[in-house]
């Protein structure tokens, strides 16, 4: 069963011990970005409050805001004052008074853009062109959604402009950082909303029926990839009754998969330490690829539905199910792609559309989250709010503020480009590593009694 949280975003995060019974699967759902909050104290009356701005997504097909009124109290509390450009949660589900009414201003796309710190769920629309790049200046702090490694051309233009800018997609997936991870909290929308995309499109029921016409036979859906969305879709096509089976390169996966119903798909494949730093999985070869193709095909054969969700930071998705594979699959079967923004795990796969191969439909979803945009917004929201609280430091907002978080996640500051990986896409000299603190000094030998002491 998928967490309180998801089913209800808008309620208050459950006590701490709230997961001292849940499966582990429903664990690491619950631990996806939807965290404890994060309390900063409060600005003095005497200290100029901080303003966050959210402008309204102009990127085509974009329907979330950047902060949702549910959002807005945790912000407030830690110093800020919310302007919303008018018309900003419109698509989203949230009129300009649900905002007012949680003490937000309504202002032009100028006054959001002259805030101190500016929310986007597509920085700059995506469009390292944009136009609203003139509106921004030095020193001012950007937040959101980047894809820095694909779009590194974006980043080079914010910080030809001064602003500091935060790529929460590079925030760490550590148990600490959960609450701030917009990868996981949008992954765990959109692998639900895939299940439900290929029930909608699937020539047949997903639970087993027993009728006084006959019995009908469960659908059988197979799950490749068991981060969060993957397991965001086990627990979906479960609750609707479908026969589940999932696989994940990390053997870890297999309790968590087990635990929500499905069935763990056994390969006998090494594939080594499959987890890169931060958590992130990392790129397999060519040669175990192939491999795994082979053994595979005839698990994707027998299948209704196959949800593809293996995805690479930094790099195009593998390819998991070849062409002869979906062509093994019998006519009305389903495949929902939820790497096709990334190429695809999918051959056949083109981003926003439905392909038609042999009788099997291949679906290359974009912007699943998009599509529920009320609990999208919630969560993404929530995400923002516990980032931005990292960094007020007495009621002002401190960009240098010695956290792994904040220093992982920037990626432009001071009018360069700071994330290595991103300057070496764009050809520019790689910047020095920081240096590792220092270790404490022994204490001196005439001090030792003290020190002894003192620990007692």
């Amino acid at each position: 069963m998928l967490p309180r949280e998801v089913r209800d975003a808008s309620n208050d995060p459950p006590p701490d011990n709230h997961l001292d019974n849940a499966s582990p699967g429903d664990a690491r759902l619950a631990r996806s970005g939807y965290g404890t909050d994060r309390k900063s104290e409060m600005a003095t009356t005497d200290t100029p409050r901080m303003v966050v701005g959210v402008p309204r997504e102009n990127r085509a097909g974009e329907t979330r805001v950047a902060l949702s009124p549910t959002a807005l109290p945790q912000l407030t509390k830690a110093g800020f004052d919310v302007v919303i450009e008018s018309g900003a949660g419109d698509l989203a589900g949230y009129p300009d008074s649900a905002f007012t009414d949680r003490g937000a201003r309504i202002g032009s796309r100028d006054e959001v853009f002259a805030a101190d710190v500016l929310v986007q769920v597509n920085v700059m629309d995506a469009d390292p062109a944009s136009g609203d790049l003139s509106r921004l200046r030095a020193g001012q702090v950007v937040v959101g959604s980047v894809a820095p490694f694909a779009r590194p051309e974006l980043v080079k233009a914010i910080a030809g402009t001064g602003a500091t800018l935060f790529a929460l997609e590079l925030v760490p997936r550590t148990t600490r950082a959960q609450s701030m991870d917009i990868l996981s909290s949008q992954a765990a929308v959109a692998g639900y909303k895939a299940v439900l995309l290929a029930a909608d499109n699937l020539p047949k029921m997903f639970p087993l029926l027993t009728t006084a016409a006959g019995t009908i036979a469960p659908a059988k859906v197979f799950i490749i990839g068991a981060g969060v969305a993957g397991l965001a879709a086990i627990a979906t096509a479960r609750r609707m009754g479908a026969l589940v089976e999932a696989y994940d390169v990390r053997p870890a996966a297999r309790e968590e998969v087990e635990s929500l119903g499905a069935r763990f798909v056994e390969l006998p494949l090494e594939t080594g330490q499959e987890e890169g730093s931060g958590g992130y999985a990392k790129q397999l070869s060519e040669e175990t690829i192939k491999k795994q193709q082979e053994l595979m095909a005839k698990t994707v054969a027998a299948s209704d539905v196959v949800i593809t969700t293996a995805q690479v930071q930094g790099s195009t998705a593998p390819v998991i199910v070849t062409t002869e594979m979906v062509k093994g699959m019998a006519p009305g079967s389903v495949i929902v792609d939820l790497a096709a923004e990334q190429g695809g795990n999918c051959e056949p796969t083109v981003a926003g559309e439905t392909v038609d191969v042999d009788g099997v439909s291949v679906m290359g979803v974009v912007n699943l989250p998009g599509t529920i945009p009320v609990h999208s917004s919630q969560l993404f929201g929530k995400n923002v709010a516990n980032f931005l609280g990292l960094m007020v430091v007495d009621g002002r907002l401190d960009t240098d503020v010695d956290d792994d978080v904040i220093k992982e996640s920037v990626v432009a500051k001071g009018g360069d480009v700071a994330n290595n990986r991103v300057r070496e896409a764009l050809g520019l000299e790689k910047l020095p590593e920081p240096e590792p603190p220092a270790p404490e000094p022994e204490p001196a030998a005439d001090d030792a009694p003290a020190a002894e002491e003192a620990a007692k």
